[in-house]
């Protein structure tokens, strides 16, 4: 019995052929959608606009939105409650993942905005993520948005068969903490494809050689979330919100990639 659980635990983490054409054909829509939307980035738009946006292009497109109700419950009349109320998460400035987009919270110049989106498409999920200067950012801010896209291309460059989920964790802290930021301990990257999060964990930190084995259908979410100053966060009063817990800058980039025969590919 433990044998077979352990198989078929094994087998969902393995992406068929015809599961990698769809999450293909998805990443690809998933990066337009996003493209879009940075598109629509300036001082005076509001976070909640951007939302609206990516809602309409998700629609549009025959996708679903990943996001709209995750974490929802049922009651028992069997109503769904709570779960997360917007398509896009709009972390801005201090905010590391997961804020909650607003009509309220506009752009101003000089702010940075994360941008992390999903899609459901043909039944498959996929997730991504940007972060962007609104007008004119900071030397800081172009720093910390240079070095965590750096540091997301090196953890992409690990996720290869005979590596391990430390490997690439590894190569995102070491990059990140040889510049003087910091990696965030709390919030990890996730296996996705079946659904917006799956197993395994794909920590930003960690040591080289240890973690899951990486095997070719694989499909990875690596998501660094990096820090100006200390790494250590905290939830706000809205139960999503993760923002810095010193206050300072935070950016954050994600692809969903996949984990080939040789090397890998990103989907998004």
């Amino acid at each position: 019995m433990f044998r077979a659980l352990c198989f078929m635990f094994h087998m969902s983490l393995i992406k068929t052929p015809s599961e990698i054409d769809k999450l293909r054909e998805g990443g690809h829509l998933l990066a337009q959608i996003l493209d879009a939307v940075i598109a629509a980035v300036k001082p005076g738009v509001s976070t909640g606009e951007l939302n609206v946006l990516a809602e309409k292009l998700m629609r549009e497109a025959g996708a679903e939105p990943a996001f709209l109700g995750y974490g929802a419950r049922l009651t028992k009349q069997g109503q769904k409650v709570g779960g997360f109320p917007a398509v896009l998460c709009t972390s801005a400035n201090e905010g590391v993942v997961h804020c909650i987009p607003s009509r309220e919270r506009v752009l101003r110049d000089g702010d940075l905005i994360g941008l992390d989106i999903g899609i459901k498409y043909k039944g498959l999920f996929t997730d991504m993520a940007r972060t962007v200067g609104v007008g004119t950012a900071s030397a800081t801010a172009k720093q910390l948005m240079r070095i965590t896209k750096e540091a997301l291309d090196l953890g992409i460059a690990q996720a290869k068969p005979g590596n391990t989920t430390g490997d690439i964790g590894h190569a995102v802290q070491i990059y990140v903490e040889s510049h003087g930021f910091s990696v965030v301990r709390d919030l990890v990257g996730h296996g996705v494809g079946h659904a917006v999060h799956e197993k395994p964990p794909v920590p930003n930190f960690g040591k080289a050689g240890t973690g899951l084995l990486l095997e070719p259908g694989m499909v990875l979410a690596i998501e660094p979330m990096v820090n100006a100053g200390g790494p250590e966060v905290k939830w706000l009063d809205d139960g999503w919100s993760v923002v810095t817990a010193d206050g300072k800058l935070s950016a954050h980039f994600e692809h969903t990639v996949l984990v080939k025969k040789f090397g890998y590919e990103i989907l998004t």
